[in-house]
């Protein structure tokens, strides 16, 4: 077995199909869809990829179903479990990358003005799905991904309150120009 170099998004791939028993790379990228996206985006091409390289790695295995379409169904070896259970157990500080594009255009001279009431009401969309789908989850879900959930809900509150702001100083600015 190669030294493989694990990635968050191997991680990923790891932790979807250890939570699903068995996946298809389709069923981990609709998995990742359904549950990580909010937070953790991920190309669908790259979790092909991972896939591939973890099997390579020794860290998933494959069977083929017979008939039909022929699905590759992976499973994590003992190796690939192990992986996991030290990633979870690593509490290693790792910087936030924040991509938020609104906050890149703004840095290059984006207009406040123009990009503030459209981030105000997007921001705002998103919080009331996430405090929907809190609700409606009830305790359906495990204690890490209401806690995952409660980020989205902090974190989308945060955005608003801050395009608020922006916008708040753009009217403050306009004020003192006249």
């Amino acid at each position: 077995m190669a030294e493989t170099r694990l990635t968050t998004s191997s991680f990923l791939v790891l932790g979807i199909i250890d939570q699903l028993g068995e996946a298809s790379p389709y069923d981990v990228k609709v998995e990742a869809a359904r549950t990580v996206a909010p937070f953790w985006a991920m190309p669908h091409a790259q979790v092909y990829a991972q896939c591939d390289r973890l099997l390579a790695a020794g860290l998933l295995s494959e069977v083929r179903e017979e008939g039909g379409r022929n699905r590759r169904v992976m499973r994590l070896t003992e190796a690939g479990s192990g992986e996991l259970a030290g990633w979870l157990a690593d509490s290693a500080f790792v910087p936030v990358e924040a991509r938020e594009r609104g906050i890149l255009k703004l840095w290059f001279g984006g207009r406040p003005d123009v990009h503030a009431p459209v981030q105000v009401v997007e921001h705002e969309r998103t919080l009331a799905e996430y405090e929907g789908l809190a609700e409606s989850v009830g305790e359906l879900i495990t204690r890490g991904q209401r806690e995952a959930l409660e980020f989205g809900i902090r974190y989308e509150r945060m955005m608003v309150e801050f395009w608020q702001w922006v916008e708040s100083r753009g009217a403050a600015v306009a004020d003192d120009v006249s």
